[in-house]
């Protein structure tokens, strides 16, 4: 063969393999409203910066006719390219080529990548679209995944894990992107369960939809396995670029520094009056965030679920963190098990890749409550208190108005290894609200007075006046300053930048057992 006829016989194989499963398929993909695996990863990465790995591979199987179906690439793309000029590794499941399924060679295209993540620091991002295991492989493709799985279990906290829902993702297949950091789901067009619901009305007898059982908003909203919900695919796949601006390369790396025209001293005066004077009363901390953080520009996670806290990324003088905060507009901003389970899954995060955290409190306690007894609150809200114990980034927290019983220990205390603790001078820090503690305190006082409803105001009025401030805690050094809230940016900035240098680890072990 002449050098040019090998030349030809490259581009044909080239061109043959970029074909995926055949013209048809591509035109059924396109007729379901969805981009094929290639068009994702060119909206996904840098213009022209994608580099294939493994387009030659095919399949080994010789069973049931597949040894006459066989395609180049097989059914995943993968590679490298760029985002904002900074690397990642990528793999595309390519739903043209027996319908995404995973086989032994598709596995290895994905632990291939995988492994090269790992060795050279950088993301990794998936983009799922797979029927599951391929039934022609049997037990092969079942421990392809779990070829995976461990992969994932070994990279996380190495490298940001960040997996696309672009299609249906059953069976086995859901547990590699539940072990990644982040699930991005696409509106009425993925899909996330163990089993679909034909099985479930089998074995259940439920009627439910593909919708219902498993869609983008019931993962956002009720089980809490979404982070995001897209619009279409290329709302998700930008939405992933903006995510990792905030992000290191790998947990050696501190975040990328975005300089900022915000000035570093900007204060808020609305901020002075964003508490009601009513403590009963709700505000929306998502505002508080905005006139904070540079630009008032924030990206929050799990915006949909267990909405009585918040969690988001920022920037503060051009330094990315991690925020948390209690938001009272939603059930008071109470602590319950979803949202102690969502805020210290996102404080491991951030400690992983050495993103600083941010808290904002106004937290009246733990939600009462069989339900929530019976649920395992006590486990769970431990989970939240164990992430901020573990963490040993820079924390810097502010009380805005109520650090209540043990919720106050939990969110980021002094006495939890918080290393700049503000008040706002509406702070109030207590075993109890003023309420509870005077029915305690003053029982008999109150049963024995001529007029009870008036006596127990009084008292609960002197216990607010005396006890319900930043300024015992103050006394005791618990509070670092009672600052104004106009000046909250400015602290903040300046207090990231004097931790910058910081140093802090915990005792030797393999790891610790976090109450799961």
């Amino acid at each position: 063969m002449s050098d040019s006829s090998k030349m030809d016989f490259l581009h044909e194989q080239r061109n043959k393999a970029q074909l995926g499963g055949g013209e048809q398929r591509i035109q059924a993909q396109h007729d379901r409203g969805r981009l094929t695996a290639r068009e994702r990863l060119d909206l996904l990465l840098d213009k022209g910066s994608f580099r294939e790995t493994d387009m030659f591979v095919t399949h080994r199987t010789t069973d049931f006719g597949l040894d006459k179906r066989k395609y180049l690439g097989d059914s995943v793309v993968t590679g490298w390219g760029t985002i904002d000029g900074r690397l990642v590794y990528v793999f595309s499941q390519d739903f043209t080529v027996f319908g995404g399924s995973l086989g032994e060679v598709h596995s290895a295209k994905i632990c291939k990548i995988m492994d090269m993540a790992m060795k050279n620091g950088a993301p990794v991002i998936g983009l799922n679209d797979s029927g599951g295991a391929r039934i022609q492989e049997g037990v092969v493709s079942l421990g392809a995944y779990a070829d995976i799985f461990l992969r994932n279990t070994l990279a996380s906290g190495v490298v940001p894990q960040i997996s696309a829902i672009m299609g249906p993702c059953a069976g086995g297949a859901v547990y590699s992107p539940a072990l990644t950091d982040f699930i991005f789901m696409v509106r009425n067009s993925s899909y996330m369960f163990v089993t679909g619901p034909d099985v479930v009305k089998t074995v259940t007898h439920e009627d439910v939809t593909f919708e219902e059982l498993g869609g983008a908003d019931t993962h956002a909203s009720t089980s809490g396995v979404c982070h995001y919900v897209a619009e279409n695919e290329a709302d998700c796949l930008y939405m992933i670029r903006v995510m990792l601006s905030y992000l290191p390369q790998n947990n050696m790396e501190d975040p990328p520094f975005v300089p900022t025209s915000d000035d570093r001293l900007r204060t808020e005066e609305a901020l002075d009056n964003i508490i009601p004077e009513d403590p009963s009363k709700p505000y929306d901390m998502s505002e508080v965030i905005k006139m904070v953080v540079d630009d008032g520009i924030f990206l929050e996670v799990h915006e949909n679920y267990a909405q009585n806290i918040v969690t988001c990324f920022g920037r503060l003088g051009g330094h990315s963190v991690g925020v948390i905060a209690n938001q009272p507009g939603v059930l008071a901003g109470v602590l319950d098990i979803n949202s102690s389970a969502k805020a210290g899954r996102f404080v491991r995060f951030c400690d992983s890749f050495n993103l600083p955290i941010i808290t904002f409190v106004d937290v009246p306690g733990f939600l009462p409550g069989t339900g929530q007894e019976h649920g395992g609150i006590i486990r769970h809200g431990a989970k939240l208190l164990y992430a901020y114990c573990e963490a040993t980034v820079p924390k810097i927290t502010v009380i805005t108005r109520k650090a209540y019983g043990g919720a106050y220990d939990v969110m980021s205390s002094k006495h939890i290894r918080g290393d700049l603790n503000f008040a706002w001078p509406s702070a109030e820090l207590a075993v109890m609200g003023p309420e509870g503690a005077v029915n305690i305190i003053f029982r008999k006082e109150i049963a024995e007075a001529k007029d009870p409803d008036k006596r127990r105001q009084e008292l609960v009025a002197e216990y607010r006046e005396k006890f319900a401030n930043p300024y015992i805690a103050a006394s005791r050094g618990y509070i670092d300053d009672v600052i104004e809230p106009r000046y909250t940016r400015p602290r903040l900035i300046n207090a990231l930048e004097m931790l910058s240098n910081k140093r802090d680890s915990n005792p030797p072990k393999k790891h610790g057992n976090i109450p799961l």
